[in-house]
């Protein structure tokens, strides 16, 4: 069975609050009916992506975005590529 999915505004402001407050997290996954673990892999994404930690299910942050088009790039090159050696090769022989 998935998890139960949280909006973007709700981690932030859940993960914010866990911050400042001077309790355990334990608390604030009480307070806000969160699991432990959840709130902090929440913590943990917001520290290592800062503005780009919850982009949501099925998109990319933009780093890894551009990594894949640049992949998709040389793939269509390299295709590219090898059309024209088989061309070449066809011509030479003429």
């Amino acid at each position: 069975m998935a998890g139960k999915e949280y909006a973007k505004d709700f981690k932030e402001s859940v993960v914010a609050y866990a911050k400042d407050y001077e309790g355990s997290i334990a608390e604030v996954a009480r307070k806000f009916d969160v699991p432990l673990g959840t709130i902090y892999s929440w913590m943990s994404a917001t520290e290592k992506h800062k503005e780009e930690a919850f982009v949501g299910t099925g998109h990319l942050r933009r780093k890894n975005a551009e990594e894949k088009e640049k992949e998709k790039k040389i793939r269509d090159l390299q295709e590219e590529n090898a059309i024209l050696k088989k061309a070449l090769a066809i011509f030479s022989k003429l």
